[in-house]
């Protein structure tokens, strides 16, 4: 399997540092408020990751976090009424029915920020023994980022390229504008004791955190998350790890593209942000997850009317397809459990294996569903061959993440289609024709 490692821009042979086992951890959600479809593509795409591994026969270790402290979620919480725990709770709920709306596996682990505060104050006091942290007269603790000889490795920015205001935070009291804050010394919001002072910590340190908390030595196999993130706050995780640790936290870092909407970036500024609850209860899982798998992750996607329905209607035609079969083998007798076509599964995971192709993946997908529409229309085609294509479709879909409900027929539905048949025999076409207005009408045609 190859995968485009963003630390080194090219694409690489994957190779997990445990035999057998694979670790992931994806930054998620900051839990202030409803998430927007931008936040579901990395949902998705390494979801698709993660099944692949499995199928693969890798044990895998998926961890993906909350931020459950922020000024966003202060600042909500105050705008609610609620405390900053209230807030967080409200929105990781939403948050988790969006990931089950869109049939993503739930993680091995789903860390909070709250849950890790005592180590993630341990973590800034050694980074400070260590003189890769100080401390300002006004309390707040910040990060040498000079003390990091390769800062930038990962977004190739080098410090003489960035300017204060831009894209670091600027401050009089610290020793470099690069610097970034490790902890906060708050009056506003939830706080915390540490022997630096009451704050709450910086966001580049609670990723490395949680994952420090979590896997053993702090090092990981594939870090991912959104190409925003590159930097300042992957490439801040980086240089942390690199002085608590000696390594860079992962050694695949994998980053999705951003979404558009009509060909522009989606932003609240300019107000064509579509909240996922939205899109999710408008359209369903199995479209909104299409649109975001019809192109390759490192891509921009770009949602509009014309993606939305080609996905429907390419949808439609899988599902219909499965319809049928599933109908067909019930009427020529029973389900059984086979094993999937090996060459054709195999075209199918190979597109996957090559940097997580889904777009051809899903070409394949198309393949099968095409000779399956051949089949259905070949009547000497035997039980075992309808079984066989029914078992490596199903593996295709649940790959992909895309769930449709197998058709089982009552004895009514069947006693329809023998009628049919028998009216069809009998050349009686007014009474196959209306059987046939039924059946379809009911979807069983």
């Amino acid at each position: 399997m190859k995968i485009y490692n963003s630390l080194s821009n090219q694409i690489e042979e994957f190779k997990p540092l445990r035999e057998g086992k694979v670790s992931i951890y994806v930054c998620g959600p900051t839990v202030y408020n409803y998430v927007h479809v931008g936040n579901l593509r990395p949902v998705v795409v390494f979801d698709v990751f993660r099944r692949l591994l499995m199928h693969l026969g890798y044990d895998v270790t998926f961890i993906s976090n909350f931020t459950d402290i922020d000024d966003k979620v202060i600042a909500q919480a105050q705008k609610e009424g609620l405390s900053e725990k209230e807030i967080a709770e409200k929105y990781i709920k939403a948050f988790e029915q969006n990931r089950e709306d869109i049939h993503a596996l739930k993680p091995t682990y789903q860390p909070r920020v709250t849950e890790v505060m005592d180590k993630i104050i341990d973590f800034i006091k050694t980074l400070l023994d260590k003189g890769y942290a100080y401390q300002t007269k006004s309390g707040d603790v910040y990060f040498r980022v000079h003390k990091i000889k390769d800062y930038g490795c990962l977004s190739n920015m080098k410090a003489d390229d960035l300017m204060v205001g831009a894209r670091v935070e600027e401050n009089d009291e610290k020793e470099n504008p690069y610097d970034f804050a490790l902890w906060k010394m708050t009056d506003v919001g939830i706080k915390f004791d540490s022997p630096f002072g009451k704050g709450r910590p910086g966001w580049h340190s609670e990723c490395v955190v949680m994952i420090n908390s979590l896997i053993e030595g702090g090092r990981i196999d594939v870090h991912g998350g959104g190409s925003d993130l590159k930097f300042p706050h992957h490439e801040n995780e980086i240089a942390q790890e690199e002085a608590y640790y000696g390594h860079k936290i992962a050694t695949y870092w994998m980053h999705n593209g951003f979404i558009n909407i009509d060909g522009v970036k989606m932003s609240k500024s300019l107000g064509n942000v579509i909240l996922a609850k939205d899109y999710l209860e408008k359209l369903g899982g199995n479209v909104v997850r299409f649109m975001l798998l019809n192109t390759h992750y490192r891509l921009p996607v770009n949602f509009n009317e014309e993606l939305v329905e080609s996905s429907k209607a390419s949808l439609e035609r899988i599902e219909s397809s499965y319809r049928k079969l599933c109908i067909e083998i019930e009427r020529r007798g029973e389900f059984k459990e086979v094993s999937y076509d090996e060459d054709k599964l195999n075209k199918f995971v190979s597109s996957l294996e090559d940097d997580l192709n889904t777009a051809n993946a899903i070409s394949e997908l198309y393949q099968e569903v095409k000779e399956i529409n051949i089949l259905l229309r070949n009547k000497n085609v035997n039980l075992d061959e309808l079984n066989k294509n029914l078992s490596t479709l199903e593996k295709m879909l649940s790959l992909l993440g895309l769930e449709f409900e197998r058709k089982i027929l009552s004895k009514e539905d069947l006693e329809l289609l023998q009628k049919y048949d028998e009216a069809k025999a009998k050349k009686d076409f007014a009474t196959s024709d209306e059987l046939r207005n039924i059946l379809i009408e009911k979807k069983l045609l």
